[in-house]
């Protein structure tokens, strides 16, 4: 049932009703249930009020006894009672809702959204669609649902009313109605009126909110303090603000005048359906009571026509729009396996990769990264990519990975196209520690664990943690091991730039994968320390085969073979000393940075 929930198609307005009631069947229907009893107790406390009155008059009239008063205040009580009794059962009903919600929908958005395939995350465009779409998932479909849930209880709530009307005075039913229509014209062009504006304020919001965010967020205190950029970027962020203020502003203004002038229009109907009852109240068409009970429900009802139900259409505007985004963020593409598991270790044994005449650009893009590339990587050797920046060196691993395949001509995986492995040997393969890799604010264990879903040992861990240089950090850690890093969590430690970037080694290094990368992720370090880092992780990696890229060349002399790549091509190939010899790019690059291991 649940497989069902994130489809390719188009989505519509009942999708809001159609996940909540796949979901949680029981839940929905009570909801809904409920709804409907909401909407019908206006028109049934008219009935109610009518007798009452009517009662009352006739007990003091004398054409009554007092015992019969019981009746309609027996229901009065028990309209009470369940309003009472309802707000505590529906919100035991959204919250368990909102968690079955949370296990089922919000996963397969993940889920979905771990499937697309890596050009999606570097687009702008379809970045902001996938932000947008992931944002609060849960929160937008129980948000729809309970919104037309509402749209439908205005539609109940209005024809149940007009049928007890219609019922009592035809006639005076559809003059109410064709009074009343003017008003619903008004409401849905405000609700409308109101969600474009408030789209158009968002825009200037968001760019508000990323300004607040450099001057607050803990990750740029140290800039902020060191650049004393605060003034001039709070100056931006108040202009943003400020432009998005004065759109908030005009729309309310304009919700409260119209709104008000909707008040103006409830007045004369309020006296119009006065008029139009009188006459059947003096003809005796319709008991005192009734008259009563009628007015009073008319009222009710214009004056809820008056608000709620301009509110109700702004939110179906917006709620239509997120439903566009959902469509959109469905339709985008996947990767075959994405969610596959490594194989075993064992599953694929490698010998060699090959480069021939590999040509690629970015997606939505016209210049070629790589052109005409050519390269044989062999096993157990230890590779250094090295160039300047944009030379196409990460753009390689990014092949070898699988997260492209786009390429033109041909990457052979012991001889064998690289396109027909799966993502589950792939995974197998290939362990990366890249520039900008991930803090995971879970305990230290646990960080080092993610690099072997498929093996949790943690005498292993505690080995490559020690292997690392972790073991005097781990000392000061209040729960060693077991100690959440970040400050997310209570009793969190955060670690300095260093110990984070040993983390995120250690994890390649549990990783049992044959080819070990390093995407320059001891980039913030200085040029000696970095060497260090490479050398020792070029010492630990033995038996396998590895890759470093970086354009600081201390750590390629510990290369078996170094790689220059410039303009998208192989340049220069050798080790350290047959490459000085060249006097080549690298000779050249070398002699520049020989100061800084001096």
């Amino acid at each position: 049932m649940e497989a069902s929930l994130v489809q390719n198609r188009k989505y519509k307005f009942y999708d809001f009703v159609l996940t909540p009631l796949k979901v949680s069947p029981i839940l929905t229907l009570i909801k809904i249930f409920n709804q409907v009893l909401l909407s019908l107790i206006p028109a049934l406390r008219i009935l109610v009020t009518a007798d009452f009155i009517d009662t009352a008059m006739k007990i003091f009239s004398g054409e009554a006894a007092r015992v019969e008063i019981y009746r309609p205040l027996v229901y009065f009580m028990l309209f009470i009672a369940y309003a009472n009794l309802n707000n505590h059962l529906m919100n035991f009903v959204n919250l368990k809702l909102e968690m079955n919600l949370n296990r089922a929908y919000r996963s397969q958005i993940a889920e979905k959204r771990a499937k697309l395939e890596y050009r999606h995350i570097e687009d702008n465009d379809t970045w902001d669609l996938i932000s947008r779409t992931c944002q609060d998932p849960v929160g937008r479909i129980l948000g729809g649902f309970n919104n037309l849930l509402s749209a439908a209880g205005i539609v109940i709530q209005v024809f149940s009313i007009l049928s007890v009307l219609v019922a009592q005075v035809p006639w005076a039913g559809v003059t109410i109605v064709l009074i009343s229509v003017p008003l619903f014209a008004l409401a849905i062009k405000g609700g409308k009126a109101t969600y474009k504006a408030s789209v158009e304020a968002e825009k200037h919001m968001r760019r508000a909110n990323y300004l607040q965010s450099l001057l607050q967020s803990r990750e740029n205190v140290e800039e902020r303090a060191l650049f004393g950029y605060v003034d001039s970027v709070n100056e931006k962020w108040l202009g943003k603000y400020e432009e998005s203020r004065i759109i908030n502003t005009k729309v309310r203004l304009k919700y409260f005048i119209r709104m008000k002038g909707s008040s103006l229009i409830t007045v004369f109907l309020s006296i119009a359906i006065t008029g139009v009852l009188l006459a059947p109240l003096s003809q005796g068409i319709i008991t005192v009571g009734m008259f009563m009970g009628l007015v009073i429900g008319t009222l009710n009802l214009i004056q809820m026509m008056s608000w709620q139900l301009s509110w109700t259409m702004s939110e179906l505007a917006r709620n239509r729009e997120y439903l566009k985004d959902l469509t959109k963020f469905s339709e985008l593409s996947e990767t075959d396996g994405a969610l596959e598991l490594p194989v075993d270790k064992n599953s694929v044994v490698f010998e060699n990769i090959e480069f021939r005449n590999v040509s690629f650009k970015y997606p939505g893009t016209d210049r070629y990264i790589l052109k005409n590339f050519n390269l044989r990587l062999e096993k157990d050797l230890h590779y250094a990519f090295v160039g300047i920046n944009g030379a196409g060196k990460t753009t390689v691993t990014k092949l070898l990975t699988g997260l492209y395949d786009n390429y033109e001509g041909e990457i052979l995986l012991n001889g064998r196209e690289l396109r027909t492995y799966s993502q589950a040997e792939l995974k197998a393969l290939f362990a990366v520690v890249y520039q900008d890799f991930a803090k995971y604010y879970i305990p230290l264990k646990d960080n080092i664990a993610l690099g072997n879903v498929l093996n949790f040992n943690d005498q292993e861990v505690q080995q490559v943690a020690s292997i690392i240089g972790l073991d005097e950090e781990v000392k000061d850690l209040p729960m060693g091991y077991d100690t959440p890093l970040g400050k997310i969590i209570e009793g969190g430690v955060d670690l300095s730039g260093g110990q984070w970037q040993k983390v995120a080694i250690a994890r390649a290094l549990y990783n049992p994968a044959q080819i070990r990368i390093l995407d320059e992720p001891t980039a913030a370090l200085d040029p000696v320390a970095e060497s260090n880092i490479y050398e020792m992780f070029g010492r630990i990696s033995k038996g396998k085969s590895t890759i470093f890229i970086t354009h600081r060349l201390g750590a390629a002399k510990l290369a078996d073979q170094i790689i220059v790549i410039d303009d998208g091509q192989v340049k220069e190939q050798g080790t350290h000393d047959e490459l000085l010899k060249l006097g080549g790019i690298y000779a050249e690059m070398f002699e520049a940075q020989r100061s800084w291991y001096k």
